[in-house]
């Protein structure tokens, strides 16, 4: 799914709101699950999962095109870890 499918997911199981308003919602979500995450922190969405960051070290990578060794320095990375009831969900046959 890419976001306008879930506006338009969301507009249609909520008829009263406006699509600005539902693209608002959607905005303000997604930004604060980022804001939370950039900030070093958890973001836990019951019966779905949870977002956190991890740690890479910086290392040598190399160029594809040239073979080149290139630095990559140290950042850290989304991470999501699936909730138990969205992993049963998936695994249900």
């Amino acid at each position: 799914m890419i976001r306008s499918e879930l506006l338009q997911a969301i507009a249609a199981e909520n008829p009263e709101l406006r699509p600005d308003e539902v693209e608002q919602v959607v905005s303000i979500f997604f930004d604060e699950i980022a804001r939370r995450l950039a900030e070093g922190g958890r973001v836990e969405l019951r019966g779905f999962g949870a977002f956190s960051t991890r740690a890479r070290e910086a290392r040598t990578g190399r160029n594809p095109r040239t073979g080149e060794a290139v630095d990559v320095p140290s950042k850290r990375v989304p991470y999501f870890k699936p909730g138990k009831e969205m992993r049963e969900r998936l695994n249900a046959d």
